[in-house]
């Protein structure tokens, strides 16, 4: 399936936009003023808009582990004066979703518009409000992605009727360079067996076709923060001292002492090392450079 075939009219979006103003640089400018919840979010807006929009995130900082934010005052009032709101959902960045309280603010909800490849969901979400019958890290599924994108055409045409062509070429760009990263990461890793320190590249891996071994345990326990249980821990060990995996990814905004070490290991015994994050880091211009430096990684390490 393409790109373009996935999630058609399926955008959950409010139909009323926002007003007010903000003291951010965009006020007077006659950009549209619009505020995501992390900056990969922000990106794609961005590529969508161009030069019609200025996007705030409240996560850009990639050292930081989104898991642990906290808003603060001026993240409410950025978000009531927004033309446009985006965030991920899932329960993965649940402090903005209560930083919208008018039901007049135009958003988009990534989670929803998952493609219907993904994992039906059938659990109920932790303390933390994870759900871990699913994943939510899908911006690492670029048919969630491309549908954010097409979402944010749509709202942005609504809210600049004369800039809607403008809005919907853009996004046709965005699709055509999404869909050759499709293509450069379908089937890769067929045949491959691979680990991660935090499954938070799990759609990317099932575009590659690689089978992810990382032991539940382990994955759940680092996602919830906890003690990883001594036999998901030596598990995970003689998969990577063993060489029986062809990659480990590392996300390496949520590190700790465990992880640390089941890095070390997977180095010490040759096992190539791809690191992935939850935001952009510095260096990139956007979410395409961003998710094509991550497939390339990935693709010399798989057929390494």
């Amino acid at each position: 399936m393409t790109l373009r075939n996935a999630l058609v009219g399926a955008l959950a979006v409010a139909s009323l936009a926002a007003c007010g103003t903000t003291t951010t640089p965009s006020a007077g400018s006659g950009k549209i003023e619009v505020i995501a919840s992390t900056n990969v979010w922000g990106s794609v807006v961005k590529a969508v808009g161009g030069d019609e929009v200025d996007v705030k995130a409240l996560l850009d900082d990639p050292s930081a582990d989104p898991h642990s934010y906290e808003s603060k005052p001026a993240d409410a009032a950025l978000v009531k004066d927004a033309k446009l709101v985006v965030f991920n959902g899932g329960g993965y960045d649940d402090f903005f979703a209560k930083l919208i309280t008018s039901d007049a603010t135009k958003k988009i909800e990534a989670f929803p518009l998952r493609d219907n490849h993904a994992e039906p969901q059938t659990g109920a979400p932790d303390a933390d409000g994870h759900d871990h019958s699913v994943n939510e890290h899908v911006w690492y599924d670029l048919h969630t992605v491309q549908a954010v994108a097409e979402a944010a055409a749509n709202e942005l045409g609504a809210i600049a009727p004369d800039k809607k062509t403008t809005f919907e070429k853009n996004t046709a760009d965005f699709t055509a360079k999404l869909e050759e990263l499709e293509k450069k990461i379908a089937g890769i890793g067929q045949g491959k067996k691979v680990a991660a320190t935090e499954p938070i590249a799990h759609y990317l891996l099932d575009e590659s076709g690689a089978e992810d071994v990382t032991p539940e345990a382990f994955s759940k326990a680092i996602e919830e923060e906890s003690d990883v249980p001594a036999a998901a821990l030596a598990e995970m060990n003689q998969l990577v001292e063993g060489k029986q995996i062809a990659v480990l990814l590392e996300n390496t905004q949520t590190e700790n002492q465990v992880t640390k070490s089941v890095v070390e290991k997977a180095k010490t015994a040759g096992v190539p090392v791809v690191a992935v994050t939850e935001t952009l880091p510095e260096g990139v211009t956007g979410y395409l450079d961003w998710m094509s430096k991550q497939v390339d990684e990935l693709s010399r390490a798989l057929k390494a």
